[in-house]
């Protein structure tokens, strides 16, 4: 059974920076695809960023593109999100997921398993 611990997240005022993480569990993952989605309130879960494990092939968002990195640890399993110069429209909760293989990597339905979510809130 994969789990997907997440860790990380809180307050911030708009400029500063946080670090998310994501321990994965239950399997190995190369061929896996590790995405990071956020969901505002009243909004649809939108894709942040996607990894593909085997060779570190990276997506990233246009909205987020140049402010976060996405990078890892293979030895610990371990998927980190590096949020700076955050805005006040990044505030949503975040989750990581994980799914077979890179295609359709920005369907939030394509993802086999998915983390707790974590509360990401930045101030003006």
């Amino acid at each position: 059974q994969v789990q997907l611990v997440e860790s990380g997240g809180g307050l911030v005022q708009a400029g500063g920076s946080l670090s998310l993480s994501c321990a994965a569990s239950g399997r190995t993952f190369s061929g896996y695809t590790m995405g990071w989605f956020r969901q505002a309130p009243g909004k649809e879960r939108e894709l942040v960023t996607a990894l593909r494990w085997s060779d570190f092939t990276i997506y990233y968002a246009d909205s987020v593109k140049g402010r976060f990195t996405s990078s890892r640890d293979n030895a610990k399993n371990t998927v980190y999100l590096q949020m700076n110069s955050l805005k006040p429209e990044d505030t949503a909760v975040y989750y990581c997921a994980v799914k077979r293989f890179w295609t359709d990597y920005a369907n939030p339905h394509r993802y086999d398993y998915w983390g707790q979510g974590t509360q990401v809130t930045v101030s003006s």
